[in-house]
């Protein structure tokens, strides 16, 4: 991961960052000790505050600033984006990771809840495309990169049993990440995906118990980490799979 007196208040934008236990919190802590200043968007204010209170500066002049956001709205996200670059007094994002999305089993089709067949694609790829669209503008000044959250059940030889509306919804973050990384590329923007199994957080500990194979948080942010350093940048448009 560079330094960050390499780059001079540098931004990166972290969506799904509000809950404690979760990727979004490892992640801000792994960027905020590498010398980044970090935009943290939650679903609730008082959350992304709590994960930002967390954090510890380094003398470099790094900010660590909160908001809230719906961003399966794609006003709402074009909003939050303006309220951030207002916050770091910048134009330019040097990297967005779109944590924000969520889990969820519907079952055999037959059975499946429509709602919740639709609930899957509003927080997956609705916030995906929202937040990307929304920060474009900023990272092509930058010519930063975006970090996406497939999954395993969505890659060939992966299991959707029982998870057709989640596999199809990260099915969609991937096609779009792809389709960004292409359309991006004159831009100098890049675009990537991770595609793990489970990742040991609160959430997934209480609904899957302590006997399931995890992939650790600090795994996760290693690669994301990578993926938005100079070391990776002749790579775009890639899944990376973590089990």
């Amino acid at each position: 991961m560079p330094n960050a007196t390499k780059f001079p208040n540098a931004l990166v934008v972290i969506t799904g960052a509000g809950r404690p236990s979760q990727l979004g919190e490892t992640l801000a802590a792994h960027f905020a000790a590498t010398g980044f200043s970090l935009a943290l968007i939650g679903r609730t204010l008082d959350e992304a505050q709590a994960r930002t209170a967390e954090l510890t500066a380094s003398p470099s002049g790094q900010r660590f600033t909160a908001h809230a956001a719906d961003l399966a709205s794609p006003a709402a996200a074009e909003s939050v984006a303006a309220e951030v670059l207002l916050a770091h007094k910048t134009s330019r994002v040097h990297a967005v990771v779109c944590v924000a999305g969520g889990f969820g089993a519907t079952g055999p089709l037959d059975e499946a809840d429509p709602d919740a067949w639709h609930q899957q694609f509003a927080i997956n790829v609705d916030t995906a495309f929202a937040t990307t669209r929304a920060f474009l503008p900023a990272l092509r000044e930058a010519k930063g990169s975006l970090v996406y959250f497939g999954s395993a059940s969505a890659l060939p030889g992966g299991s959707p049993k029982g998870l057709a509306a989640y596999a199809a919804a990260k099915s969609g973050v991937l096609a779009l990440m792809r389709t960004v990384a292409l359309d991006e590329k004159a831009h100098g923007v890049r675009a990537n995906a991770v595609a793990p199994t489970a990742i040991r957080t609160a959430t997934n500990l209480a609904d899957m118990g302590d006997k399931t194979f995890y992939v650790e948080r600090e795994s996760v942010a290693d690669v994301v980490a990578f993926l938005v350093s100079p070391a990776a940048r002749n790579i775009t448009g890639q899944v990376i799979t973590l089990a």
